[in-house]
């Protein structure tokens, strides 16, 4: 099949085959192309979607973006049961073979450097959100009765700030022990911006997002240190996700960037 290669991350070889179904991006399914003792998971995808133009305008394109990036984060996926792989950003595309061989070679020492990090481990995600909404007055169980004057519409107004002033102040303990407690436990660990809830759709004021790299023999004691601090304080709720591959700890010279810069026009 002619076309692009799609690079989807960068491994050290391994025996155990991946699942025989697995599809890349544009439908392809993703092989291995060994150089210097490293491995990178490509694919080929057509030119007229991920030329350096197309990939531009497709980028625009929120539903063809998040096609991509579930075809990315599938084989990223599959890697991760088998190997440590260090995921490249969405949508790295090359010439042909020898353009994804010459990035390896120009990158070899960082990419050995970050997965001799990485070896054996892998990323939990971990939120907290308050359930209740600080910037909305409480409900409470029964109406409140009618202010009077003047005088008693205050009063009921500073004792509804007091309650989400003590609200926020219980959150940011609990968040900040969690992440002390988890920290702990976690090789290195990274805070992210706060969700925007509005963007996210989830439910509740984001006050912790945080990713944890963790080793894989340690990750079930992880698991359990999280799950036991789930029903420790009324309004918060705790969310897992993972285990992931280690994309917040894969370094900036490898991951971040702007995917267009190393598209085929770079590399003709």
């Amino acid at each position: 099949m002619t076309g692009l290669r799609y690079v989807y991350a960068v491994c050290r070889p391994f025996d155990v085959p991946l699942q025989s179904q697995l599809a890349g991006v544009a439908g392809d399914p993703p092989r291995l192309l060994t150089h210097h003792g490293l491995v990178a998971v490509v694919s080929h995808v057509p030119e007229a979607d991920f030329s350096e133009e197309s990939l531009r305008a497709h980028l625009e394109d929120l539903d063809w973006l998040a096609g991509t990036a579930r075809a990315h984060q599938q084989v990223v996926d599959a890697l991760t049961v088998v190997t440590t792989p260090l995921p490249l950003r969405l949508a790295t595309v090359f010439r042909d073979d020898s353009g994804v061989r010459v990035m390896m070679e120009e990158r070899e020492d960082d990419f050995r450097r970050t997965l001799d990090r990485l070896e054996g481990r892998v990323e939990w995600g971990v939120k907290v959100y308050v359930e209740t909404d600080p910037g909305q007055p409480d409900r409470p169980a029964e109406p409140a009765p009618k202010p009077a004057t003047g005088r008693d519409y205050l009063r009921q107004r500073r004792m509804q700030t007091r309650a989400h002033e003590d609200l926020w102040s219980r959150a940011e303990e609990f968040a900040t022990r969690l992440h002390a407690n988890l920290s702990s436990r976690a090789d290195d660990a990274r805070l992210h911006a706060p969700q925007n809830p509005t963007l996210s759709g989830a439910a509740g004021r984001n006050v912790l997002n945080a990713a944890y790299l963790v080793p894989r023999d340690v990750s079930e004691e992880f698991v359990e240190m999280v799950d036991r601090t789930k029903d420790d304080t009324p309004g918060m709720r705790v969310e897992l996700t993972g285990p992931w591959a280690a994309y917040s700890f894969a370094g900036e010279e490898i991951s971040g960037g702007n995917a267009a810069g190393e598209t085929a026009g770079e590399e003709s």
